[in-house]
């Protein structure tokens, strides 16, 4: 039995691949990050997952696709996991950005995530190549969940938003400052917190305020990544994979097209796009 994950840092999409014939199981947990989760963490979603246990024995191979794996010492680190928690298996391990080639294309391409983080690559139809190093939600991650949630937080608390919108935003989330405080410095995954308020964005998205702010992130993450693969884009396609990305679709249209450019895909999740095929191989 085949397993196939698909992480960020807010949850992982689990896959139990079968065969062609069976229809595929789905698990999902928490994120794995092993950037900012210590082993032990890691090790505790597994543990705390009971569909996981069902089938720990059964599993034989694993593909696990995940942020902040891309060197090889996260990925090590992540195959040591799995294959100590799954006995049977053998782990092979790649970043995220991979799932995300794979999801929309064989051939040479730019492809962008949008989800809790967010990330450039360019594809040469074998490897992945990166222009910026991916420092996560402190120093990037623009258009990203975790971007948008910083900055609902400060127009909130610098008083910005306008009042009819605090006044949603305060039913919406607990805004106490002791709270918010305790989720940014005290827990592991801070960048997973901030994403929760990117909900905000969609449900409330004909909000002139809103438009504006998701505006502003899809401008700033096509000026700072996807300019960069200004030469790449004169002959290959662009592609849009993640949550954010997808139903931020006419933000980044307007974004590119100030640039001359246009997307030619976007997929909210590319785990169903691997998992098809994983079938086809079977």
């Amino acid at each position: 039995m085949i397993l196939i994950a698909d992480s960020g840092s807010t949850k992982c999409d689990w896959i139990l691949c079968e065969n062609s014939v069976k229809a595929p199981i789905r698990i999902k947990t928490k994120g794995l990050n092993p950037a900012i989760l210590s082993k032990k963490e890691f090790s505790e979603v597994l543990y705390k997952s009971d569909a996981l246990k069902k089938y720990k024995g059964l599993v034989t191979k694993i593909n696990f696709f995940g942020a902040g794996c891309g060197t090889k010492k996260t990925q090590k680190k992540v195959n040591k996991i799995l294959e100590s928690y799954f006995q049977n298996a053998k782990s092979e391990t790649s970043e995220d950005t991979m799932a995300a080639v794979m999801a929309t294309t064989k051939e040479p391409a730019v492809v962008c995530i949008l989800g809790t983080g967010s990330n450039c690559c360019y594809y040469d139809g074998k490897s992945i190549h990166l222009k910026t190093p991916a420092f996560g939600y402190i120093l990037m991650d623009e258009g990203s969940g975790n971007y948008f949630g910083k900055a609902l937080l400060k127009a909130y608390y610098y008083k910005q938003m306008p009042k009819g919108l605090r006044l949603l935003f305060e039913k919406d989330y607990n805004l106490k400052e002791k709270e918010i405080i305790k989720k940014l410095y005290k827990s592991s995954t801070p960048n997973k917190y901030l994403a929760e308020f990117a909900h905000f964005l969609f449900k409330n998205e004909n909000n002139p305020f809103i438009k504006q702010l998701i505006m502003k992130g899809m401008n700033t993450f096509v000026k700072n990544h996807i300019a960069l693969y200004s030469q790449e884009l004169k002959t290959v396609p662009l592609h849009f994979v993640g949550s954010i990305a997808y139903f931020a679709q006419d933000y980044i249209a307007l974004a590119l097209s100030k640039r001359g450019l246009k997307a030619s895909s976007f997929i909210k999740s590319p785990i169903d796009k691997i998992i098809k095929q994983q079938s086809e191989i079977s």
